[in-house]
């Protein structure tokens, strides 16, 4: 007769000697983007991700007690989301999209999970898993256009604020003219580095609010506005203590200090908040966790012998009846059902080139400096960009016209687009350089010879500071001439898969806006010289 302890710790050491063989796997297939993801951490915005990986892991500990207690009952159900985190990886590395490939890496961490320890003990650990998502950064093309209507939000308020003081301050975009001097506002006082780390306090908090669904949601996304209206409180302190410090009020010791301090002030009030809610009771379950380890602890003997009576449906009861008839090794056969798929992903990830590097028709070192009427002066990027664009030629060229007005060309091409080297929207870089984008939409080029449609292009109005400038910009892919982003990333995957390729190029100008000039006569300059060059890119890309 086989005794329920022995097989229990024979179980549970066979899954320990798992958890290092997974490791290694997913390590091996996840390198690079872990990789990206560890140096994303470092910047100061994402600083809060190194404090995650321990969060989740305190929220697993205080669940041990109901785990201990809890059978595992493992599932091929968990081979779904496993199989669907692995197409998410082959999707993320051919489309060169890191964000795809951090869901990629969550969703078979969660299949192994389910595969292993099954659906009551995953239940148990869904908050922490869900929670673990906030390890990853998110996407530029979110995080960088939020940045910016965060800082402009932020501008606003705070100078609401010091002219109800009494201090003369006006806003023109990011900046604050004082009069005495003009305040900034840059991306580190946009708010958005503390609505991120206050919003995941405030899940948190939710977690162990002893409160109403909707309460728990209200006190979740309070955290929002609450946040900005503080970091608003902050930019107001610092132009009015200007006025006695200088510059000291807005840089080095005294700006960080202001930022800590008004995030605990912030975080104060979020407490206050919730007790307020909860009529000024305690709002945490403090005994909870002191249940947990009781039944982990002085329970633990008499339920495992009983696990099949705390099982609900007879037919995982009766698994659970049947696995402790048979050896650890052989009672979980997912194991090498895992192994297998993880290693065979290694081993395309590694072994299969889907992409071919192919290089432009034409050196971009050649692109005409004169084109109709207009004559154009070549300049070199700065060794920074190139980089951090990792492109493969291209083009940065000025032209003027007869009348002294200018058009910036920017072509910029990439001969395989892959993690670090894919194509950028001009619709987050600028944004993330401080340009507000208005009446952003797209326009229609008339058709030139030898081209029998119109050719589509994004179109804005940019500014920054009182400068106006009008920018067309589009992304010629393989033959397709597109115009979002995800489009991009879409048929990256597609043509990796079916034709080996995913070489392509953006293509940006930029005229601005003189003085008193009317909107119409900007666009009409913009659209001319664009209807002149879109013919000769023909002969640098391929089709």
């Amino acid at each position: 007769m086989n005794n329920p302890l022995k097989t229990m710790a024979e179980t549970r050491g066979s899954g320990w000697l798992r958890i290092p063989l997974y490791t290694l796997l997913l390590f091996s297939i996840y390198r690079s983007p872990l990789t990206y993801l560890l140096g994303e951490w470092r910047k100061e915005d994402f600083t809060y991700c190194f404090m995650v990986p321990f969060i989740v892991l305190y929220l697993i500990r205080e669940q041990r007690g109901t785990l201990k207690t809890t059978p595992s009952l493992p599932s091929w159900k968990g081979l779904i989301p496993i199989i669907l985190g692995i197409g998410l990886y082959f999707m993320g590395e051919l489309a060169a999209e890191y964000t795809t490939l951090y869901l990629s890496l969550w969703l078979v961490i969660v299949g192994l999970c389910r595969l292993h320890l099954g659906w009551h003990k995953l239940k148990i650990i869904a908050f922490p898993l869900a929670f673990s998502l906030a390890s990853f950064t998110p996407p530029s093309a979110l995080y960088l256009p939020l940045t910016f209507r965060l800082k402009l939000i932020s501008s606003q308020l705070g100078v609401a604020m010091m002219q109800l003081y009494g201090l003369s301050a006006f806003r023109e975009g990011n900046v604050i003219d004082l009069g005495f001097t003009k305040l900034q506002v840059v991306d580190a006082c946009s708010g958005l580095r503390f609505v991120i780390p206050l919003f995941l306090m405030g899940l948190l908090l939710a977690y162990y609010y002893k409160a109403p669904l909707w309460k728990k949601l209200f006190l979740v996304l309070s955290t929002i506005p609450l946040s900005i209206f503080t970091n608003s409180l902050r930019i107001a302190l610092v132009g009015i203590l200007y006025q006695f410090f200088g510059a000291a009020a807005a840089e080095g010791f005294f700006h960080d200090f202001t930022g800590w301090f008004i995030f605990l002030v912030t975080l104060a009030l979020l407490l206050l908040e919730s007790r307020l809610l909860n009529n000024g009771q305690s709002t945490v379950d403090s005994g909870q966790s002191a249940v947990d380890e009781g039944q982990g602890t002085g329970c633990r003997e008499r339920t495992v012998g009983g696990e099949e009576s705390r099982v609900k449906d007879p037919k995982e009861a009766g698994d659970l009846a049947e696995a402790r008839k048979i050896g650890p090794l052989l009672r979980s056969p997912q194991t090498p059902a895992a192994v297998i798929l993880l290693s065979v992903t290694l081993l395309l990830s590694q072994g299969v080139n889907f992409r071919e590097n192919k290089p432009p028709l034409k050196s971009f070192l050649d692109f005409p400096l004169q084109v109709g009427r207009w004559s154009g002066v070549r300049t070199t990027m700065e060794q920074e960009f190139l980089e951090a664009l990792q492109l493969t030629d291209y083009a940065v060229v000025n032209y003027r016209d007869g009348q002294e007005k200018e058009v910036n060309l920017y072509v910029g091409y990439n001969g395989s687009q892959t993690k670090g080297k894919a194509t950028h929207s001009p619709a987050t870089c600028l944004p993330g350089n401080g340009w507000d984008f208005r009446e952003s939409g797209t326009t229609e080029l008339l058709p030139w010879v030898g081209k029998s449609t119109p050719m589509r292009v994004n179109r804005a109005f940019m500014e920054k500071s009182g400068v106006r400038q009008l920018v067309y910009y589009w992304f010629p892919q393989r033959g397709r001439i597109l115009t979002n982003l995800y489009q991009v990333k879409m048929y990256n995957f597609w043509d990796a898969v079916t034709r080996q390729r995913t070489d392509g190029a953006l293509v940006r100008l930029i005229t601005p806006v003189y003085g008193a000039e009317q909107p119409a006569i900007t666009e009409a300059r913009l659209r001319g010289f664009a209807g002149e060059i879109a013919p000769l890119l023909d002969s640098y890309l391929p089709k």
